[in-house]
């Protein structure tokens, strides 16, 4: 099994994060496939950020602040 690295853009309110985590590859034709340990992470942040909790969601992520364009 072979891990390739992969950045996860999660996007909630005013909100949006980068999760870094890693693709499983194997052979087995179910590829790729996440870790449960990523999963979580990923769960983790979206809900942090849904609360509002950028704290927390800054010790999984990179924490970026959506601002609106008026064209």
């Amino acid at each position: 099994m072979t891990k390739r690295p992969h950045t996860k853009l999660i996007h909630e309110g005013h909100y949006a994060a980068e999760v870094d985590s890693d693709w499983l590859e194997s052979a087995t034709g179910w590829s790729p496939a996440l870790s449960l340990e990523d999963a979580h992470k990923w769960d983790t942040v979206r809900e942090a950020l849904r609360r509002g909790d950028l704290k927390q969601a800054s010790q999984l992520a990179r924490i970026f602040a959506l601002t609106p364009l008026t064209v």
